[in-house]
């Protein structure tokens, strides 16, 4: 090829011209790609694939098999940027191979498109017109009648017998016993050489760098008609075709450019740069094909890129979805496998274990049913042709997405599209429709007039006088009728040619409307997203080089920052890989150009805040509609209503006398001498050439200034995750190494996915600063959390579902898992294993503890088949996933799954990830990871279910109380509810009970009757466990129940604490790790009455702990709602507010034996309630008198209210309540100066004593002023039984 070709080729609009259809010298073959795919069939079928290898299918008709097609010509040979891909190419053309026909078939012409997506992401458009040309060559007329022969031997007695028969695809619409059917079938598709003319199938292909689709199918539909019309055509069909290859450029963007066919001219248009980019595929046809609905839930499942497959018989149609809802993702891309038509070769690659967006073409009669995919987990499955989409399980919904179906049905209705879609979209319905809206819709600005009104419009538009003539008739009501033809053309087709631009303006304003209401959508909810890019790197060399280690989006601050109702989408969509490229394009933009559509939706924005269109930093979930409907319009009006460029016309070439003869029906042998390369002396060409090579050397310069490009390239397929290298599978070459070098990405890509994953599920749990820091302060929210669970799941699923040999049910992992289930529960009939059960309890020196808890895989699978709620096999695999995460067992059990190897090479094939055993390894040691920290999914997510508990009591035995005569019962309380009072078993101490889900423990009550003679009882701790999730709550006491002893309590409330196995120690034995709401540092409180109560704190530790208290109390009410957790443990568990304070009221105490018992702070209470109660006179002014006689009322009050409760509640407990209760209704600060100002407090108190010393009651005062702000709910088994 030329230089002059190759250096025009970027501005060319069309690449190259292709012609695929039989080759008469090889003859008939079967198509390779159909043999390979009955191969792959049979191969995950189990099947022999003897009968496959011959690619013959003798059971179906000769006319309806699929043969070879050949690449016949293509023009020019290849240009450098753009590599001609011979297999590809006719691959895409003839996706089904060639197909014949007789003259009782219907040979109409039919129209697709394609698209090739190379490596680097970008895409080149092929355009195919398929015709049926009649076969000359008798060679092939004998070979199928040959071939029709055998195949009637082989049908002859079996074609009545059976209604299933494969014959050809219309048998399975036939009424059995229908014998007019029968023959009408039979004759269909007979061949006899004798009697049938045999036609066969041929593409015309353009192949072009922009997407313009409806001129790229004008220019080969008047080549067609070319071909089968009686008059040869103006000029040899050659002059047409080197004119679009080398004489039309692409039009300028934001102008209009008119080159012409063998007929009309054809007219196309290029938005401007700060115009949405261009899409010349119908969004119209999109949403009568789905609906607005159905679109809106297909475009959010894109969006959350989960695995999208487009099903329909018509080519033109997936591609036509595929291509419709891709560009309304505008600013963002799709970033993963794109393939709009899937050839019948690569149906494996439904197998990818990455998200994708598919086209597959069903074959006529066949069901939903009857298509076998390798994963449904993840799984959207649109059914273009019966309206129908199937949705995976529970995916967010899309923000507003009421409001925003209303606007695109309303922009839809002024176009008369309904917005539930057309059911029955076949082509004649569709036109039926076109012609029927054309007469109903009154709508002026597209050029829509009714009546006599347009049969002048239609003859004399843009004549100015005539114009006004019939503004003048309409007014004195004058009927203007048709009128006789002008120049050569008939009115016809002047009507026809009229309507069909109306049609096509009407179309393109539609396409730019219903993306400027999606446009506007993601401009509304990303408007303030440049505040939380976060811009660390100073070049471009060190930002690609620690690409992976770096964060570039504030993603929490951002979720802060939304409506609430937008969380659930907006926490998914910050995750997905379209949103990380957009972000890595904006942090780039700072060194280089900006990425096209990031400029233009930044510039969107930035008009956006020029005319204030919202408050900035104020978010609402307010809709607000998009304003510039009509004026993106007028743009694309003007441009095709004033044309900008012209481009030069065809004519007559240097060619040889003879060549390029017409004959009628058949598409003529090319002379390629002259379509081989262009014109030399193309103004455009050269401009655009040395433009090229301007940017060529200014490219040069600057990778000789910063980076080498392949070292950046190399950085740059880095930095983005997995998806970018595999766009598209390989077309070309489609040998088993080929398949297995595909499949060894994926697995390579899976890896690095869940090494991704899980290292951000641990960095994000733990937060940068408590890693800092060293202590474990949670840093993310459940809404983040809960999103990065879900996709690992995903992840999971996908992994599970990568080379499959046979399918089974929706979910692979769980499919698995119950193979797995069904062959132990065998084992274990035969023989049950010792190990497995364990122990049945451990005794330790202090008595009885928690018997062992059988921890096994299949025990937890039968945990999650025992939950009713779960009524799908995804949603029981995602139960699992989070069940044994939270008990942080995942990696184990999906090794003692993996480890039963018989049962893993019987579901995958060699090539599958679970069988490449060192991945396998690095991906159980990545989520053996995750249990470096502690989850609640599976608690915090399954609400409503009932789960079995077991509570034992243990007593201190060395004290001989072990033994109590009196009736124990206990209550145990969580953040979701509590149990209610049981009571326990007499001298068992132990109960198992079933309750609803009461999620992470907080509180135990315990208590007994003080029946019998040994009613006194030392408790040393209650234990709780969740036998599902196996969490132990441990509830220390260390305190006596029962009258004339201790306090004389005969009700306690402990707090609980989560204990933690140790690992690689015996499980009976358990280490205590203090809760996230604790400083792990402080050793835990010794009650200063208890047994071992010696070393007291001194004042400044005092001082600190308060501060602590309270501090800790003031950050819980900061943190979101959802993630508080529980303040009953901030207000009396172990560095609680109440012990805070009773160390405070304790220091100085005189608390020597009176008569030989102790003396409590409640003692000082009391006292100092009747001291209040005798005394009227306190205060210097009247007012004084009267404001403190009022707050001893209250105080007192309270107190009583506690003191005359029913329940036996201890003195300590009273004081913790009388805390709780000032806490709760902000009066601790006014209480403390009245215990204060008391006589008493000198006779009870030293001299020493922070109680005496007026500038730490002050300090104290403030600091408990702190929490004034905040609203605070006690949980029930704090304030039951006190009336107030």
């Amino acid at each position: 090829m030329s230089a002059t070709g190759s250096g025009t080729a970027p501005c060319r609009f069309a690449h190259y011209f292709v012609i695929c259809g039989i080759d008469t010298e090889t003859g008939l073959e079967p198509d390779e790609l159909a043999a390979l795919y009955q191969w792959l069939e049979a191969d995950r079928h189990g099947r022999s694939q003897d009968a496959a290898n011959t690619g013959e299918n003798f059971e179906q008709s000769p006319l309806r098999r699929t043969f070879k097609s050949k690449v016949l010509a293509h023009f020019p040979e290849t240009i450098e940027w753009n590599p001609f891909d011979q297999d590809a190419v006719n691959m895409l053309c003839m996706p089904k191979g060639l197909s014949f026909r007789t003259q009782v078939d219907n040979r109409e012409p039919q129209f697709h498109s394609y698209l090739i997506t190379r490596e680097d992401g970008s895409r080149t458009y092929g355009f195919v017109l398929t015709f049926y040309e009649e076969v000359t060559s008798k060679q092939i007329c004998t070979a199928m009648q040959t071939l029709y022969q055998m195949h009637h031997a082989e049908h002859l007695g079996s074609v009545c017998a059976s209604s299933s028969c494969s014959m050809d695809s219309l048998a399975s619409s036939l009424d059995e016993g229908d014998a007019t059917s029968l023959n009408k079938l039979h004759c269909c598709s007979s061949y006899d050489m004798s009697r049938d003319t045999l036609y066969v199938s041929k593409a015309l292909c353009l192949i072009t760098p922009l997407p313009f689709m409806q001129a790229c199918r004008k220019f080969l539909t008047q080549l067609h008609r070319a071909v089968s019309s009686q008059q040869p055509p103006p000029l040899p069909l050659e002059s047409y075709i080197h004119n679009i290859l080398y004489e039309v450029p692409l039009p300028p963007p934001g102008r209009s450019l008119k080159f012409h066919g063998v007929y009309e001219p054809i007219v196309c248009q290029r938005p401007s740069p700060s115009e949405l980019p261009l899409a010349d595929y119908s969004l119209k046809q999109v949403f009568e094909l789905l609906g607005v609905e159905n679109l809106v839930q297909v475009f959010t499942c894109i969006l959350l890129e989960m695995q999208i497959l487009l099903y329909s018989q018509d080519y033109q149609r997936l591609m036509t979805v595929a291509e419709g809802i891709t560009t309304l993702l505008f600013p963002f891309q799709w970033q993963h496998v794109y393939v709009p038509i899937l050839p019948a070769s690569l149906l494996h690659f439904l197998d990818a274990p990455v998200p994708y967006l598919m086209g597959l073409q069903s074959k006529e009669g066949t069901d939903r049913s009857k298509l076998e995919l390798p994963q449904e987990a993840n799984l959207c499955f649109v059914d273009i042709d019966n309206h129908f989409i199937e949705l995976p399980e529970d995916f967010p919904q899309f923000p507003n997405k009421l409001e925003f179906i209303q606007e695109i049905s309303a922009v839809l209705l002024q176009f008369g599209i309904p917005p539930e879609g057309s059911l029955h979209c076949s082509d004649s319905a569709t036109q039926l429709k076109s012609l029927a809206l054309h007469d109903l819709v009154n709508d002026k600005k597209n050029g829509n007039l009714p009546g006599d009104a347009l049969a002048v419009f239609e003859l004399l538009q843009g004549n100015a006088t005539l114009e006004r003539l019939q503004a003048l008739a309409k007014r004195t009501g004058v009927t203007v009728g048709r009128m006789p033809a002008l120049g050569g053309s008939t009115v016809k087709e002047k009507d026809s040619r009229l309507q069909c631009e109306e049609e096509e303006l009407r179309e393109a304003t539609l396409n730019v409307q219903v993306r400027e209401v999606f446009a506007n959508r993601f401009s509304q909810m990303f408007a303030d997203y440049e505040a939380f890019v976060i811009q660390s790197a100073t070049d471009l060399e060190s930002w690609l080089t620690n690409r992976e280690q770096m964060h570039n989006f504030d993603k929490a601050s951002f979720l802060s920052d939304q409506p609430e109702p937008y969380l659930p989408f907006l926490s998914h969509f910050i995750e997905t890989q379209m949103f990380a490229t957009f972000i890595d394009n904006k942090i780039m933009s700072q060194w280089e150009d900006k990425e096209p559509l990031l400029r233009v939706f930044d510039s969107r924005i930035e008009k956006m805040r020029l005319y204030n269109v919202r408050i900035p930093n104020l978010r609402s979930s307010n809709y607000q509609k998009s304003t510039i409907l009509k004026e993106s319009a007028q743009s694309i009006e003007q441009r095709l209503m004033k044309i900008d460029h012209t481009a030069i016309h065809p004519h007559l070439l240097d060619m040889k006398i003879g060549q390029g003869k017409y004959e009628q029906g058949f598409f003529p042998k090319l002379q390629a001498d002259v379509l081989v390369a262009g014109p030399t002396n193309n103004k455009w060409a050269s401009r655009t050439g040395t433009a090229q090579r301007r940017k060529d050397r200014l490219r040069q310069h600057s990778e000789h200034l910063g980076l080498d490009n392949d070292l950046r390239e190399k950085y740059m397929q880095e930095a983005r995750s997995l998806g970018k290298n595999l766009r598209q599978p390989k077309l070309s070459d489609l040998s088993p190494a080929v398949i297995a070098q595909t499949n060894w990405k994926f697995v390579e890509g899976l890896l690095k996915e869940c090494r991704m994953k899980t290292k951000r599920m641990l960095v994000e749990k733990m937060g940068h600063e408590a890693v800092e820091l060293g202590h474990g302060e949670a840093n993310i929210t459940g809404l983040e959390e809960n999103t990065l669970i879900a996709s690992l799941c995903d992840l999971m699923e996908r992994i599970w579902s990568h080379g499959l040999q046979v399918k089974q049910g929706k979910s692979a992992l769980w499919s698995h898992l119950l193979q797995y289930q069904e062959r132990e529960e065998k084992l274990e009939q035969t023989a049950i294993s010792p190990v497995l059960l364990g122990p049945e309890r451990r005794k330790s020196e202090t008595g009885l503890t928690m018997p062992f808890l059988r921890v096994s895989l299949i025990q937890d699978m039968r945990h999650i088949q025992n939950v009713s709620e779960i009524k799908t096999d995804v949603g029981r695999a995602r139960g699992w996933i989070r069940l044994s995460l939270e008990k942080k067992l995942l990696s184990q059990h999906l090794k003692q799954l993996l480890s039963n190897q018989a049962l893993t090479k019987k579901l995958y094939k060699r090539y599958a990830f679970l069988r490449c055993e060192e991945e396998k390894e690095q991906f159980l040691y990545h989520l053996l990871t995750l249990n470096t920290v502690d989850y609640f999914c599976f608690t915090s997510v399954f609400t409503t279910i009932m789960i079995p508990y077991r509570a034992v009591i243990i007593p201190i035995k060395k004290l001989s109380n072990a033994i109590t005569t009196s009736n124990p019962w206990v209550s145990v309380s969580g953040e979701l509810g509590d149990s209610g009072v049981m009571q326990i078993p007499k001298n068992v101490l132990e109960m198992t009970f079933d309750c609803q889900n009461l999620g992470k423990l907080t509180t135990a009550q315990i208590g007994h009757d003080n029946s019998g003679l040994l009613a006194k009882w030392l408790v040393d701790c209650v234990m709780v466990r969740n036998e599902i999730t196996g969490h132990t709550y441990k509830f220390p006491c260390g305190r006596w129940l029962g009258k004339g002893v201790d306090d004389g309590s005969l009700e306690r409330i402990l707090i609980g604490e989560l204990l933690i196995p140790c690992a690689d120690e015996d499980v009976s034995k358990q280490c205590r790790t203090p809760p996230l709401q604790r400083s792990p540092t402080q050793t835990r409180r010794l009650s200063i009455t208890s047994l071992a109560g010696r070393n007291k704190p001194n004042a400044g530790q005092i001082q600190e702990a308060i501060g602590e208290a309270v501090n800790n109390i003031v950050k819980h009410f900061h943190k979101p709602e959802k993630e508080r957790g529980s303040l009953t443990i901030l207000l009396c568990g172990e560095n609680g507010l109440v012990s805070a304070l009773e160390q405070f009221f304790h220091h100085g105490f005189k608390s020597s034996r009176i008569f030989q018992k102790n003396v409590f702070v409640w003692d000082f209470i009391e006292k100092a309630v009747a001291y209040f109660e005798m005394t009227d006179q306190i205060g210097d002014t009247e007012e004084e008198t009267e404001a403190f006689r009022s707050m001893c009322k209250v105080f007192c009050h309270y107190a009583n209210a506690i003191n005359v409760t029913p329940r036996n509640i201890g003195k300590d407990g009273k004081f913790q309540f009388l805390v709780c209760l000032g806490a709760r209704d902000h009066l601790l600060p006014q209480w403390i100066p009245l215990l204060v100002e008391c006589p008493l407090i000198t006779r009870m108190y030293e001299e020493y004593a922070l109680l005496r010393d007026h500038l730490t009651v002050n300090s104290l005062i403030r600091v408990l002023q702190t929490v004034h702000e905040f609203n605070i709910t006690l949980e029930s088994s704090l304030v039951k039984g006190i009336t107030l």
